[in-house]
């Protein structure tokens, strides 16, 4: 099958979806964004990222589905399901083993997770084939890619790898058809082809970046749960180099909506929001999906009071009671108004979250020329707006037509060529434990131990790359080791990170391991003359390590594997 078949996911925060690519590769890559929303007469990129489970936590349906079928339920029949919005949110800064359901109810983050990406799958198969008459695909067929903030954790990766494997996206035995894409760096490697005419803005000269070798230039991926910010220079074969290790924060879009939900308790108080966010959460989901559309806008906020809130809000006091002050909200005929100056404070939060990112990579960083504003978030006139205002006298502030698609397009083109990265910077120092021969002027006394090879230091860290440092696409390591005895029959090698340049030991402040690789050496013939070969490849947007046993090839491999327990 061609290589060139590509299905890119984007399990977002706020939002899902998929595009794909079945050109052969002799070809120009044609990303195809899957479209949603047809039965609720819409036409999206994305379909809103709720997934709904029975009472005995079995999948049910997902996106506008999902959504619909949980508010049309009976408020006994929501209590007893699982639906899960934003979910996504449960792996920034941790891997989360059980994730909250919108009534409280918990499932393993795995289940879900595994769950939604299997629908995006069989979708996507089905979509695809009722395309192409003449043949007939399987996910074997395809080199699949799954998006994910950069700014996350190699655990948060890993457990994606172990969700997609739970999907049937992949196996074990086929790991190398999932490839890691980073979203910032997905969405560059679209709009690093678009002319002029592809952006909102006419800040855009009328070439396009990739042909402007020596251009520095910030993506900001914008998305409902992170800010995501990469920084890229094009080269002369308008490749990409990452000139600043990717940083951001978790101030998306979704912190908009939060503050929203905090006024509106504030307006319903005595209690009337609470008993209403517990009792109609079905109903609750399409208030904040209309929210959706209006903080797309710079105006006044209008829409129609939710029936089951305003017969809760009507038990305690007359409905126009509650806006009997000056918060920024007015009541009228059965409609809830909200200024604009109170619609754009909704924004301060995260907005200061966004300038202070930019500020502080722009500080140190020169040659910068433009910033781009890519996914959903960046719909915002406000956020738009902002950063112009903010930094349009110095930068060009750029924006694609359809700012919520770069990152699944860019992520296609990624599956086709990977090494369109030339090199990223290194979030992390790498490397492994060894045991060096004990030297006084070196190593502290009390690491020495006594062993059949003389005094040795334990837990002596071994650098493999350091932080900040430019790693080559697909850079590789080799190192080679012999056993210590002559009847040792395995090689452990432990991995290391820290945020620290020049570690000494592994046990230093700062270090944690992430990772082991074990090799069997069956054959004991050649003592300790025999040698076990390890390659670490860095580069891409995991490690992979592989140890072999020259005498025997026995191999061990892992994408190393960043979570402790699942």
């Amino acid at each position: 099958m061609d290589e060139s078949y590509i299905i890119a996911i984007d399990l977002g925060t706020a939002y899902s979806g998929y595009a794909y690519n079945i050109t052969p590769k002799d070809k120009d890559i044609s990303p195809r964004v899957k479209r949603w929303g047809t039965e609720q007469g819409l036409d999206t990129p994305k379909a809103p990222n709720f997934i709904l489970f029975d009472g005995e936590q079995t999948f049910m349906s997902f996106g506008y589905q999902a959504r619909d079928a949980y508010i049309n339920m009976s408020s006994s029949d929501a209590e007893k399901c699982y639906l899960f919005n934003n979910f996504k949110m449960s792996l920034y800064g941790q891997a989360d083993l059980m994730i909250k359901a919108e009534n409280g109810k918990t499932m393993k983050a795995l289940q879900v997770f595994a769950a939604a990406l299997q629908f995006l799958k069989e979708d996507a198969l089905k979509t695809i084939n009722k395309t192409t008459s003449n043949m007939q695909f399987e996910a074997s067929d395809f080199t699949w890619v799954m998006t994910v903030p950069a700014i996350w954790d190699d655990a948060a990766k890993q457990f994606m790898r172990e969700a997609a494997v739970q999907a049937g996206i992949v196996s074990r035995d086929n790991g190398e058809k999932l490839v890691i894409a980073l979203e910032p760096e997905a969405a560059s490697i679209w709009c690093k082809k678009l002319p002029a005419e592809g952006f909102l803005s006419e800040n855009h000269s009328r070439t396009s970046l990739q042909q402007t070798p020596g251009t520095q230039y910030i993506v900001v991926d914008c998305g409902g749960g992170t800010i995501d910010i990469t920084v890229h220079e094009v080269l002369t074969d308008g490749r990409l180099k990452e000139v600043r290790k990717a940083s951001g924060n978790n101030m998306g879009g979704q912190t908009v909506d939060s503050k929203f939900k905090e006024f509106l308790r504030e307006i319903f108080d005595d209690g009337v929001w609470e008993e209403y966010e517990a009792k109609h959460p079905g109903e609750l989901q399409q208030l904040m999906y209309d929210f959706a559309y209006m903080k797309q806008v710079d105006q006044d906020g209008q829409f129609s009071c939710p029936y089951n809130l305003g017969q809760t809000a009507s038990r305690k006091k007359e409905i126009e009671m509650f806006f009997d002050n000056d918060k920024g909200a007015s009541w009228n005929d059965g409609k809830i108004k909200i200024s604009q100056r109170k619609m754009r404070s909704f924004f301060e939060e995260s907005l200061t979250g966004v300038r202070n990112s930019l500020e502080e990579i722009l500080k140190n960083t020169t040659n910068i020329k433009y910033i781009l504003l890519v996914g959903g978030y960046a719909l915002s006139q406000v956020l738009r707006d902002h950063i112009e205002n903010q930094f349009g006298s110095q930068y060009k502030v750029l924006c694609p037509d359809l700012p919520q698609e770069a990152v699944l397009k860019g992520a296609v083109m990624f599956g086709r060529d990977k090494a369109v990265i030339v090199s990223r910077k290194s979030r992390f120092t790498y490397g492994f434990d060894i045991d060096e021969k004990f030297d006084s002027n070196n190593h502290d006394e009390e690491r020495k131990a006594i062993s059949s090879k003389g005094e040795l230091c334990k837990g002596v860290f071994f650098k493999m790359i350091e932080i900040d440092q430019d790693v080559g696409w697909n850079e590789n390591k080799v190192y080679k080791f012999r056993p210590v005895t002559n009847d040792q029959e395995i090689m452990t090698f432990r991995f290391f990170r820290t945020e620290r340049k020049n570690p000494k030991y592994i046990d230093e402040w700062g270090a944690e391991q992430i990772g082991e690789v074990v090799v069997k050496m069956p054959n004991t013939t050649g003592g300790t003359k025999r040698e076990v070969k390890m390659e670490v490849i860095f580069g891409d947007t995991e490690i992979t390590a592989t140890a072999t046993d020259l005498l025997s090839n026995s191999v061990a491999r892992v994408n190393i594997d960043f979570i402790q327990d699942t």
